[in-house]
């Protein structure tokens, strides 16, 4: 079973459900039979060159029929992101050589007419005319195709929040080793109905869920998108006992109204990653529903999860043997570990916090489609380095302080976003917060916030002056010079906080403002006038840059 493909033969014959979708019931028998339909047409349709199918979907049945049926005949799946754009979006199909692309007549709009190597008669819509009839037209039973592990089985972007998405290589045979690990991670039997509301262009719902439940021939209930409203119904409608996230979504969820019977679900666990602490709190005692979080990514090189004794907040520890360290990615040489003090802050980030760096795991790392510069971005001399920030306490356990463009110097002091945003993401009238540098009139950075508030909460600027105040874990360096208030949060498909945008804004938004002129004076409401004299400072600071 070291294939995905072999692991879809096993439930050829298996008459248990497999797919819930909405008010459609699948079993396995029926989604192996999908699955081959669609690795038929495949083949039909396939031209010379890479076998690579771009699918431009929801969380609709075809798309997993187009995974499962690319398995079967050696192709590969091209997730394309739906929320990309233009020319964007026409460089990812192009760069990724897709041959086919697979979508339906609510995306069809967003690739008619660009330029991305593939002619319009090779888009094909699944609920176009014509579709139904070329599946039927085909021969039928399972392709007789040899396949290996070794076979590219999906080519899944990169989020792409601070450069250009990256193909992600992901086997056949390391997805088939993710499946054998996931029912023993999650307590995924042959009677587990799982739910997932993520994007399946993405690792988390595919890697964290669906292949577990291929594994077990349990079943998989999907919803179309996200919806926080949604997620409780569904849940029960499912009879759902486990499900997954990423980033924001919890946070979403519990901003739904409560209810006093909230607590009366079949759910018993989640997994996923990026929740705050306090969100994962909440949503434990909320919805009686215990919560894994883990570190991990779609280059699949480091994973590290929780562990008994795992102190609040961290991550836990490496979970398959991996070596990993902390380094200072100017030097290559391991960071000292945290000191944390009796506050629990963080008494030496500048310090502590580096890069994450598995330097026994680099041979995991399938590397990134036609892309030998990103390839060399991750394998340095010490290992894989995985552009992610974190830091180790004395007693070995790891936490997460935030993607490489979150490093930001304050005053001559180095430090992370991460630590700023557990602590902001506790103020009660907040739902998210997202921390970023931007440019100090005078030198280096200051840091500037985003928050968006729960429905009906309005900004008191002098209760989160209270609030940082009686943190003593924040920093001297660490509280917002400004503070921006959003209706909605930036995030990327996959619910993380989108932080160029954001950065690149500053203060210049029409979104309300909030700065300390000086670090000790309350904030404020920043005004036009305020927004001129720091746009003079600014130039004549960048002048007197170029005069040295």
């Amino acid at each position: 079973m070291d294939t995905i493909a072999a692991l879809l033969l096993e439930r050829a014959d298996d008459p248990r459900p497999a797919l819930l979708f909405e008010h459609e019931s699948f079993s396995w028998t029926e989604f192996v039979r999908a699955a081959a339909g669609r690795g038929r047409l495949a083949l039909e349709w396939r031209r010379p060159g890479p076998f690579h199918v771009g699918v431009l979907l929801d969380n609709v049945p075809d798309y997993l029929f187009w995974i499962a049926g690319a398995a079967l005949v050696g192709a590969t799946v091209v997730g394309i992101n739906p929320t990309r754009r233009g020319a964007e979006l026409a460089r990812d199909i192009e760069h990724t050589d897709c041959q086919l692309v697979i979508t339906d007549r609510d995306h069809i709009h967003v690739v008619e007419g660009l330029d991305m190597g593939v002619p319009p008669e090779r888009v094909h819509v699944v609920d176009g005319e014509g579709y139904l009839d070329a599946l039927n037209a085909t021969d039928s039973g399972i392709p007789s195709v040899p396949v290996k592990a070794d076979d590219v089985l999906l080519l899944l972007f990169t989020s792409g929040s601070t450069a250009a998405p990256k193909a992600v290589i992901c086997s056949q045979g390391r997805l088939a080793r993710i499946a054998g690990r996931i029912p023993g991670l999650y307590d995924i039997t042959p009677t587990t109905t799982t739910y997932n509301a993520m994007p399946l262009f993405h690792g988390n719902a595919l890697m964290a869920n669906w292949v577990g439940v291929l594994k077990m021939g349990a079943t998989f209930a999907m919803r179309r998108r996200f919806s926080a409203s949604g997620f409780l119904p569904d849940v029960r409608r499912f009879e759902a006992s486990f499900f997954n996230y990423v980033g924001r979504a919890l946070a979403y969820v519990l901003a739904t109204p409560e209810a006093p019977d909230d607590a009366d679900n079949p759910l018993r666990l989640g997994f996923g990653n990026e929740a705050s602490t306090r969100d994962r709190e909440r949503f434990t005692t909320r919805f009686g529903c215990r919560l894994i979080e883990s570190y991990g990514a779609s280059e699949g090189a480091i994973a590290i999860g929780w562990a008994p004794g795992a102190p609040s907040g961290s991550l836990g520890r490496p979970l398959h043997g991996e070596d990993v360290v902390v380094a200072d990615p100017s030097t290559g040489k391991e960071c000292p570990r945290a000191e944390i003090d009796s506050d629990g802050r963080l008494v030496n980030a500048g310090e502590a916090i580096g890069e994450l760096v598995g330097r026994n795991v680099a041979e995991r790392f399938e590397g990134y489609y036609d892309n030998p510069e990103a390839d060399a971005q991750r394998l340095r001399p010490g290992g894989y380095w995985s552009g992610d920030l974190g830091y180790r306490d004395a007693d070995g356990w790891f936490y997460f302080a935030g993607r490489s463009s979150d490093w930001m110097r304050v005053d001559g002091e180095n430090f992370s976003a991460g630590p700023v945003e557990a602590i902001l993401g506790t103020y009660p009238p907040a739902v998210m917060a997202a921390v970023y540098p931007v440019p100090d009139p005078r030198t280096g950075d200051d840091v500037m916030a985003a928050l968006e508030l729960s429905p009906g909460q309005r900004f008191d600027p002098e209760d989160f002056g209270r609030f940082l105040a009686e943190h003593p874990d924040l920093g001297t360096k660490w509280a917002p010079r400004y503070v921006r208030i959003v209706e909605h949060m930036p995030l990327t498909a996959t619910n993380k906080v989108h932080k160029p945008p954001l950065r690149a804004a500053r203060w210049e938004t029409g979104d309300p403002v909030y700065w300390r002129p000086e670090r000790d004076v309350d904030y404020r409401l920043l005004t036009e006038a305020d927004r001129t004299q720091l746009r003079a400072r600014l130039v004549e600071h960048d002048r007197d840059r170029t005069l040295i």
